[in-house]
C-alpha cells in the first residue's frame, strides 16, 4: 500500500504541474525525442570523441530470457562478465577494460544506482529489469561527465520505456536447465485522450516479473521478484513521467566460492555457504543462508521544450532499501557479540552457535536538473546534481544455542553511513566548420562522507572526510567525410573510497584517473569499423587485492601509480544480406608502475607487476545468419585471456584464460489474428562445455603457528566456476 501511495502521488504531481504550463506553439521541425532528454545530460552522440557503444531494446530481447543485464552485455568490447552462482542469475557482475563494477557508474533515466556507500551495482535487486530497458549506452574509459560517483573504466547510461503511441500488450515466458524460468507481463495503455489542439496524451504502462532458479552451484537459487509502473503526460513540447520500480530478491548465499582444489576438480558445483557440523557431527547446510532484500524506486521526471533552441529537464528521485544476508555460524566467542559468559553446570560457557542477519536500511534522495541550448553550430548542456544518503548498518541474532543474557531485537552491532554528493556540469560542442568539432566538459564535485557506531566486526568506524573535485574534459573530432572521422580526447576524473575501504584501511586515498583516447570510426552500409587507442593514467587507483571480505566484497587498496594502455577493434561486417560478422578485440598492458610485498618476514620489492583482474586479451564475435527476415541464427564467441587475481604476479593467483560459445536462435511469426506477433527463442550457453572459471580471488597470510621463530607466507586461493552446457527456451507473445 506504501508503495501505491506514493505512486498515486507522483501521477497527481503529474497532472498538476502539466496544468500550470503555459501553452508552447507547436513546432513541425523538431525532431529529437523528448524520451531521450532524460539522459541527454549523460550521454553523447556518434561523433562525440567519447568511446561507447549504444545497445537497443531489440538488440537486448534477442538473449533477454532471465538473465541479468551484465550477462547480456558480455559480448561488447573489453567486457569481461561472471556470475557468483554460474549461470548468469542471482549475483553477477561486470568489468571493464580490467576495472570492477565499483568503477562502473550507473544511471537509470539519469539517476544515480550504484549503491553511495560500497559504490557497488547489483542488478540483483531488479530482476528481469532489461524487459524495461528502451536502450543504453556503454560509455568506456571516463567519459562524459555524470551524475554520481564518477566513471573509473565505463559508465552504463539506461532508458527505460519510452511512451508507446499505441496500445499493446506483452506475456512472456522462458525456461531451462537448473529449474530456471521467467515469467513476464507487460501492457501500456498507448497515448490516451488524443488532442488535436495540442497532441495531448496520457499513457500508463507497467510491467510484473518473475524470475526464479534454482543455479548451477548447489542451493544457489534465486527468487525475483520485480514490477515497473509509469504514468506519463506528453504533449508536443512536455513529457512528464512518474515511475517506480521495484525488486524483491532472495537469493542463496554462494560468495564462498571453492577454495578446495579437489572439489574444484572432481565437484566443482560444491558450495560450503550454510555449511555447519550439528550436534551429532554430521554436516548439514543451513536452508536459510540467503540475501533477503528489497529496493524501490520513484522518479519524477519533466521535459520541457520551449523552442528549438531551449529544452530543460527536472528529476526527482527516492530509493528505499532494506534487507539483510542470514548466517549460521559455529563456536562464535561471546565477546564478539557484546554477550556475557555463563555457568552451566560447573562450565563456563563463551561461545556458541548461533544464526545471526546483518541488516542494512537506506534511504537514498536526489535532485537532478538541467538545461540544453541548441542553435547552429553550438551545443550546450550544463546542470546539477544534488544526492543524499542515509544508510543504517546493524546486527541481530535470532537464534543461539547459549543466548547469554541476549534479549529478543537486541542488536549486537549499530552503525550510519550519510553521504551527500552535490555537482555542477558544463558541456559543450562547438562545430568549428565543416570537418571539425571541438568538445569541452567541466564538472565540480563535492562529497561528504560521515559514518558513526560499530561495523559488523564490532569496530569503531569514525570517518568524515570532504572531497572537492575537479573533473575537466576536453576532446576534438575531425570528420574526413561522411563515412569516417577521427577523434581525441582528455579526460581526468576523481574518485572517493567506499565504505569498506575505510573499514580495511582508515587511511585509504582517493584515486585519480588522467584518460586520454584516440579513435578513428568508419561507417558505411556493409562495413563498419570503430578503432580506439587508450592510455590511462592513474595516481592511487583502487585496485583489487584479490581477497574478499566476510560479506564476499572485494577488498581493494591503493596501488600508488599505474597504467592501462590498450587497443579497441569493434568491427561489423554485411557479407550479404543474409550473413554477417561482429568481432571485437581489446589488447592491453595493465601495470602497477612499483609493487611492493611482504613475503616470509621480508619486504621486497617487485618492480612494475600486473594490474588484478586485466586480461592483456578479451576477444568477441558474433556470427549472424538470417535465412529469411523473421529468423535468426547467432553464434557468440567470447575469449577472455590469463589474469591475476593479485597484484603481486604470484602462479599462485593465476586464472587461466578461457574460450566459450553460445548459440542463440530467435523465430518471429505473424498470425492473421489474436496476436500481434510470436517470437520464438532459444539461448544454448557453453555450447562445447567448457569447464571454465571466470572470476575468483587470492589472498595471503603469515603462517607463526608451525614454528613462531619463523614467518612464512601462506597463500590461498578461492574460485567462482560457470555452468557448463546450458540452455534457456523462451516465447513472447506481443498483442
Amino acid at each position: 500500500m506504501k508503495n501505491l501511495f506514493l505512486f498515486l502521488t507522483l501521477l497527481v504531481l503529474t497532472v498538476s504541474v502539466n496544468a500550470q504550463q503555459n501553452q508552447v506553439q507547436k513546432d513541425s521541425t523538431k525532431t529529437e525525442k523528448l524520451d531521450e532528454v532524460l539522459v541527454k545530460a549523460v550521454r553523447v552522440n556518434a561523433t562525440s570523441p567519447i568511446t561507447h557503444t549504444n545497445v537497443t531494446k531489440e538488440q537486448l530481447a534477442k538473449r533477454n530470457l532471465g538473465q541479468d543485464i551484465p550477462v547480456l552485455l558480455n559480448y561488447l568490447p573489453s567486457v569481461v562478465t561472471t556470475t557468483d552462482a554460474g549461470a548468469g542469475v542471482g549475483y553477477t557482475g561486470i568489468r571493464v577494460r580490467g576495472i570492477n563494477a565499483q568503477s562502473t557508474n550507473i544511471t537509470l533515466n539519469g539517476i544515480p544506482y550504484n549503491d553511495a556507500e560500497s559504490l557497488g551495482t547489483f542488478w540483483v535487486n531488479l530482476g528481469d529489469f532489461a524487459s524495461s530497458v528502451e536502450s543504453l549506452q556503454l560509455q568506456r574509459g571516463v567519459g562524459t561527465s555524470t551524475n554520481g560517483s564518477g566513471a573509473f573504466g565505463a559508465s552504463i547510461n539506461v532508458l527505460t520505456d519510452a511512451v508507446a503511441d499505441e496500445a499493446n500488450g506483452e506475456i512472456s515466458n522462458s525456461f531451462g536447465s537448473f529449474n530456471t524460468r521467467k515469467h513476464t507481463v507487460k501492457f501500456s495503455t498507448g497515448k490516451l485522450n488524443n488532442s488535436t489542439e495540442r497532441s495531448r496524451s496520457i499513457e500508463i504502462a507497467g510491467r510484473l516479473s518473475k524470475i526464479n532458479s534454482d543455479a548451477y552451484i548447489d542451493r544457489a537459487s534465486s527468487d525475483l521478484k520485480s514490477y515497473f509502473l509509469q504514468a506519463a503526460y506528453v504533449d508536443d513540447n512536455t513529457l512528464i513521467k512518474a515511475i517506480t520500480f521495484s525488486g524483491h530478491e532472495i537469493t542463496y548465499q554462494s560468495w564462498n566460492g571453492l577454495e578446495d582444489l579437489d572439489l574444484l576438480a572432481n565437484n566443482r558445483t560444491f558450495n560450503t555457504a550454510g555449511m555447519y557440523t550439528d550436534e551429532n557431527g554430521v554436516t548439514q547446510f543451513h536452508e536459510d543462508e540467503v540475501d533477503n532484500y528489497q529496493q524501490g524506486h520513484y522518479q519524477l521526471h519533466w521535459n520541457e521544450r520551449y523552442n528549438n533552441n531551449w529544452s530543460t529537464n527536472l528529476a526527482l528521485n527516492y530509493t528505499k532499501g532494506r534487507g539483510y544476508f542470514e548466517q549460521y555460524k559455529e563456536d562464535e566467542p561471546f565477546n564478539e557479540y557484546d554477550l556475557i559468559p555463563i555457568n552451566i553446570g560447573g562450565e563456563t560457557i563463551d561461545k556458541t552457535d548461533l544464526i545471526r542477519r546483518r541488516w542494512l536500511d537506506n534511504n537514498f534522495y536526489v535532485v537532478n536538473a538541467g538545461a540544453n541550448y541548441k542553435k547552429n553550430v553550438l551545443d550546450l548542456n550544463f546542470g546539477l546534481s544534488y544526492s543524499s544518503y542515509i544508510g543504517d548498518h546493524f546486527g541481530e541474532i535470532i537464534w543461539a544455542r547459549f543466548a547469554s543474557d541476549s534479549e529478543i531485537d537486541d542488536n549486537y552491532y549499530n552503525g550510519q553511513g550519510n553521504k551527500k554528493d552535490f555537482s555542477l556540469f558544463t558541456k559543450a560542442t562547438y562545430r568549428l566548420n565543416d570537418k571539425v568539432s571541438l568538445y569541452g566538459d567541466l564538472q565540480m564535485r563535492f562529497v561528504n562522507y560521515k559514518t558513526t557506531g560499530l561495523t559488523s566486526d564490532r569496530i569503531n568506524l569514525l570517518v568524515d572526510e570532504q572531497y572537492n573535485f575537479f573533473n575537466p574534459k576536453a576532446g576534438i573530432t575531425y570528420e574526413l567525410n561522411d563515412k569516417n572521422n577521427l577523434y581525441f580526447s582528455y579526460a581526468r576524473a576523481n574518485r572517493e573510497p567506499s565504505r569498506s575501504d575505510f573499514e580495511n584501511n582508515p587511511n585509504i586515498k582517493p584515486e585519480q584517473l588522467n584518460d586520454f583516447e584516440l579513435g578513428w570510426r568508419h561507417n558505411t552500409r556493409t562495413f563498419r569499423i570503430n578503432a580506439n587507442a587508450y592510455y590511462m593514467l592513474y595516481n592511487e587507483q583502487l585496485v583489487l587485492t584479490g581477497a574478499i571480505d566476510n560479506t564476499g566484497t572485494p577488498i581493494r587498496a591503493n596501488s600508488g601509480g599505474s597504467y592501462r594502455l590498450g587497443l579497441e577493434l569493434d568491427a561489423a561486417v554485411q557479407i550479404s544480406n543474409k550473413f554477417a560478422i561482429q568481432p571485437n578485440v581489446t589488447i592491453s598492458s595493465n601495470k602497477n608502475k612499483e609493487t611492493f610485498f611482504q613475503r616470509d618476514g621480508v619486504l621486497e620489492n617487485l618492480g612494475k607487476t600486473n594490474i588484478s583482474f586485466s586480461p592483456e586479451l578479451v576477444a568477441a564475435n558474433a556470427l549472424v545468419f538470417n535465412p529469411t527476415n523473421n529468423f535468426q541464427m547467432s553464434l557468440l564467441s567470447k575469449y577472455v585471456g590469463a589474469q591475476f587475481m593479485g597484484n603481486n604476479d604470484s602462479e599462485a593467483s593465476k586464472l587461466e584464460s578461457y574460450f566459450v560459445n553460445d548459440f542463440n536462435v530467435t523465430y518471429e511469426i505473424k498470425p492473421k489474428s489474436i496476436f500481434k506477433t510470436i517470437i520464438l527463442s532459444a539461448l544454448v550457453n557453453n555450447i562445447f562445455n567448457k569447464k571454465y572459471i571466470s572470476n575468483g580471488y587470492y589472498y595471503t597470510y603469515d603462517d607463526t603457528w608451525s614454528n613462531p621463530a619463523v614467518t612464512a607466507t601462506i597463500e590461498g586461493t578461492g574460485y567462482y566456476p560457470q555452468a557448463t552446457t546450458n540452455f534457456l527456451l523462451g516465447a513472447t507473445l506481443k498483442f
